[in-house]
């Protein structure tokens, strides 16, 4: 399921909206989301907010606007966007990649403490070399957090399984070396 708006920027200003419009989520969320990579980030942020508490969830949005909507990777030496409000925002796109904002290593732990403007471009980006890399610390940060239990993804089954007692987890075990 993917929702999209009927929304669409304003002439005046085709080069950044404060709103997620058709622009954004066709320029950029589709073709990253076409990228396994990337919906393996997307899909660790989802199963990290089942059992969360809210202060959890906000820590995960945040680190969801500095991963998938605006970051920075680096390849060969060089910065590229990746983020899809970078990819469907023009004139955010050139102020990310001129030499105006902050540059940051990605750590979740330090981009949850992150505040961030929603109507203007953004002071700060966070660079990581790859969404595997990415997903590498967003899964170690998740580590930290408290929940009642435990899930995954069984992609046999397309189903979200919730480790919550000792045989759940036997069985998770069992399936693996299987």
């Amino acid at each position: 399921l993917f929702r999209l708006t009927q929304y669409i920027r304003h002439h005046p200003d085709p080069y950044y909206t404060p709103e997620p419009d058709c622009c954004h989520k066709l320029l950029g969320h589709v073709p990253l989301f076409a990228d396994p990579n990337f919906a393996e980030l997307a899909q660790e942020v989802d199963l990290a907010s089942l059992g969360a508490s809210f202060e959890d969830i906000e820590k995960l949005a945040t680190i969801f606007w500095f991963t998938a909507e605006f970051r920075l990777c680096r390849k060969d030496g060089i910065i590229r966007a990746c983020g899809a409000g970078l990819l469907s925002l023009f004139g955010e796109l050139e102020h990310a990649l001129s030499d105006v904002p902050i540059r940051l290593e990605f750590e979740p732990s330090k981009a949850v403490e992150q505040k961030y403007p929603i109507t203007e471009y953004q002071p700060l980006y966070f660079v990581a070399d790859s969404f595997r890399d990415a997903t590498a610390k967003l899964r170690e940060f998740n580590k930290t957090m408290k929940r009642p239990f435990q899930v995954r993804y069984n992609p046999y089954t397309r189903l979200v399984e919730v480790l919550d007692s000792k045989d759940k987890v036997q069985r998770f075990a069992q399936s693996i070396t299987n």
